[in-house]
This record gives structure tokens, sequence and C-alpha cells, in this order.
């Protein structure tokens, strides 16, 4: 029997998939950081009213790029969080998609987040339904 991809796997996925965005958007991320975890904690789930941590695959957490302002304070950096089980459960479900696609496209979609793109905008980047 083969191992699940561990976190480390589904960081390389991540990162290759991060490299392939087209250089204006990675620009624009240039100060965001992206990390992969097990699964979302109890308090961001209880954030969020999420009982089933297999149903939260990604996470923004910060203020999209088109709503900040010179003046506001730093607190933490912007973060996109990828959960590894939610990722995997999806992926197992779905039967119909590779683990770098799905990566790939919750990825896209928790970036969309923090540039403050429209669902327009998104489509551009990730034909996720071709």
């Amino acid at each position: 029997m083969t191992p699940a991809p561990s976190i480390a796997d589904l960081e390389r996925i991540t990162e290759t998939a991060f490299l392939a965005l087209p250089d204006a958007v990675r620009a624009r991320c240039d100060t965001l950081v992206i990390r992969v975890e097990e699964e979302a904690n109890e308090e961001t789930l209880a954030a969020m009213g999420i009982d089933n941590p297999y149903d939260l695959t990604g996470l923004y957490d910060g203020i999209p790029l088109t709503e900040k302002s010179i003046s506001d304070p730093l607190p933490h950096p912007d973060v996109v969080l990828l959960y590894r089980r939610a990722i995997l459960w999806e992926w197992i479900d779905r039967g119909d998609v590779t683990l770098e696609a799905l990566t790939t496209h919750v990825l896209i979609h928790e970036i969309a987040h923090h540039l403050g793109w429209t669902d327009d905008d998104i489509v551009a980047i990730d034909r996720w339904w071709e």
C-alpha cells in the first residue's frame, strides 16, 4: 500500500503550482506566506462556522490588497493555508482530478482572496471546470 502524500509532498506540489503562476501574480504575492498544515484548528473552524475539518481545504488569513492602506498596522503577514487532510479527502472523493490540479485550484482560490480578485479574474487563470 502506498502511503498518503505527506505535508512535504503537498508543499512541493504547492511550490510548483505557485511558480507556474504568471510573474505578475507572483510579484503581487511577494509578502504572502503560504503554508500547508494537517487540518484547520478548532478555533478556525468555529470562527468560520464549520463543523467538519474536511470541509475546509484552504484559507486566506489577511487583508486583501484591494483593501489595504499604507496607514494600516502590520500585525502579521497575510497567509494562505492549505489543509492536507481536507485536500486529500476531496481528491479521493472526487476521483476525477489529479492531486496537483486540486492543490493548484485551492492555492489559486486562496491567492485570489489576497489579490481581491473577482470570479472573472479567477476564471482567467484557473479554468477549473475544463
